[in-house]
């Protein structure tokens, strides 16, 4: 594989882990509500989430896309419609930061590590990411596409795994900070809110097409 590649999709799961998203909410609030074990035990199962995604492209999933470009404009318009509901939750009145402190019930690492998996496999960020963005990295003329596959993904989960981590570590000591800091709780709230939204707009008026990632 060409470097140039590589350093496409890091910088690509870069921008995309460091948007707001399902992931993120989800892991800073475990992490906030119930202790950074509670947050890694997630972050686990948002790996494993990560793994069935890359091993249904390499296996040919986006084929069907690529087939019935329906399926794959529903799929895109589904998770905008998705982002958007996030932003409004997050800006409207008496909405939530991304790391703002809240109450969570004490759940079991098995249920922890559940609904890490959950929340990542209906993450509409994940499934374009894999469904379409992955396959523009792939370059059939070099063969070996499913191993391309497995390691322009193997970047993105990378990238993925050590940025989550870090927002697992310092979740907590950000909420302390920002529970005295009203201020820049709002401005948290509306900076999220608006990236999310704008993610939403351009993955609505997107159209682009599935690529075709198969051996």
């Amino acid at each position: 594989m060409e470097w140039g590649a590589l350093a496409g999709i890091a910088v690509v799961s870069l921008g995309m882990v460091l948007t707001p998203g399902p992931n993120m909410i989800y892991l800073a609030s475990r992490a906030i509500s119930q202790g950074r074990k509670a947050g890694f035990v997630s972050l686990l199962g948002t790996f494993v989430g990560f793994v069935v995604y890359l091993i249904a492209t390499c296996l040919g999933l986006t084929a069907i896309f690529a087939l019935v470009p329906a399926a794959y404009t529903a799929i895109k318009l589904a998770g905008a419609a998705y982002l958007l509901y996030l932003a409004w939750k997050i800006v409207k009145p008496g909405g939530q930061a991304v790391f703002a402190a809240a109450e969570l019930p004490q759940d079991s690492n098995g249920r922890l590590f559940v609904m890490g998996l959950v929340t990542n496999l209906l993450n509409p960020k994940a499934a374009i990411l894999y469904m379409s963005l992955l396959p523009q990295f792939i370059e059939p003329a070099h063969g070996h596409v499913i191993m391309q596959s497995f390691a322009l993904g193997g970047v993105q989960i990378s990238i993925s795994m050590l940025v989550n981590g870090l927002i697992v570590m310092g979740a907590g000591g950000l909420a302390a900070y920002l529970s005295t800091r009203p201020t820049a709780v709002r401005l948290q709230r509306y900076v999220t809110g608006t990236v999310l939204g704008a993610f939403a707009v351009h993955l609505a008026a997107d159209r682009s097409k599935a690529v075709l990632a198969t051996p």
